[in-house]
């Protein structure tokens, strides 16, 4: 392999040269630049990105710890929108500052957790991302106090640097809109009650209703999932619960797409045609699954992509200055994909 001290012979200057070369530290002669990026060329030399870094304290890499692609592999568990867009968000980001984002799964363990950041703190990584499958609260090993750590789509109790998907505000816009589209009787079928997003998304749902002058009725609150088992059994209960009310609803907010798949079906088979019959909305806008069903769906966007985003630029500020600017968690809020899978009321 060759050495810088073989370019230096090779191009005729000294080895200090062809290092003022790759660092760009000191003024070249453009004749001597090109002679010395000839020889690298002619040798194949390749610089040391250890030894670059060495001097300048920066060793370009991010490392980002998921389960994602563990996950992506296991059928058995139904998931909403993939948290893979989440890292392509903050894998954009980090390409365009120069960065190169290191990826390590942990296989659904979260004792692996400490061991990874340790091999990013081995390979000098700058700063770390971690990522949850779903908005959720952590609770993580600290990191070195010098290496800035980020959480993305969860949060800690000690107020780790974090961005998380405004979950209110998402299901306040789709509420506001189905009454906009004359729906009054409006239920929802939501995700476990020990998941952040299901309080959350219930305030933003009760906001809605009170800025419309609609009173909230509890009884068109149900857990479509009230455990982690997502069992359909549970789902079509609350549905025919729903449906056996005095006055029935006439549209149905799903906790998620995945939800709202189900949901279609299980009308289906009690005779009821969406939206004629009764209108059907989700969460996530999961596309594989929102743009493909009959008919499409009307869902909130849950926005991984704009979080991976947030939360890369969040840890550049970090790295850069020592500390970021805004409020803790950051909120990124998604938008609402009308489709026709909710039609319009009378007024």
């Amino acid at each position: 392999m060759a050495t810088i001290y073989d370019v230096a012979q090779l191009a005729g200057v000294s080895p200090k040269t062809v290092s003022r070369v790759l660092n760009r530290d000191a003024a070249v002669r453009d004749n001597t630049r090109t002679a010395v990026e000839k020889a690298m060329a002619e040798l194949g030399y390749i610089p040391s990105s250890a030894a670059r870094s060495m001097r300048s304290n920066r060793s370009g890499l991010i490392g980002l710890i998921t389960g994602a692609i563990s996950r992506a592999g296991d059928t058995s568990v139904p998931t909403g929108l993939p948290d893979m867009f989440l890292i392509q968000g903050a894998q954009k980001v980090m390409a365009a500052a120069g960065k190169t984002l290191m990826i390590a799964d942990t296989g659904g363990d979260a004792a692996r957790v400490e061991p990874l950041m340790r091999t990013f703190m081995q390979h000098r990584a700058e700063g770390m991302i971690y990522v949850a499958a779903f908005h959720q609260r952590v609770s993580l090993p600290a990191p070195p106090a010098h290496c800035p750590w980020v959480l993305a789509n969860c949060f800690d109790e000690a107020g780790t640097p974090a961005v998380v998907p405004d979950d209110a505000h998402g299901q306040a816009q789709l509420v506001a809109r189905l009454i906009a589209a004359g729906h009054r009787r409006i239920a929802y079928l939501t995700l476990p009650p020990d998941v952040p997003a299901t309080a959350l998304r219930v305030g933003g749902y009760r906001d809605a209703l009170a800025a419309a002058g609609i009173m909230y009725d509890e009884a068109l609150v149900a857990a479509g999932y009230p455990d982690h088992r997502n069992r359909s059994e549970d789902l079509y209960a609350a549905i025919e619960k729903l449906l056996m009310l005095a006055e029935p609803p006439t549209v149905l907010c799903c906790g998620n797409d995945e939800m709202a798949l189900r949901v279609y079906g299980m009308l289906r088979s009690r005779g009821l045609r969406v939206p004629e019959d009764i209108s059907v909305a989700g969460y996530d806008d999961h596309r594989a699954i929102a743009e493909t069903l009959y008919p499409p769906l009307t869902s909130a966007e849950l926005p991984y992509v704009q979080m991976g985003t947030q939360a890369a630029v969040l840890l550049l500020e970090l790295i850069e200055r020592g500390q970021a600017a805004g409020s803790n968690p950051r909120k990124v809020q998604g938008a609402l994909a009308w489709r026709d899978s909710v039609t319009q009321q009378a007024q």
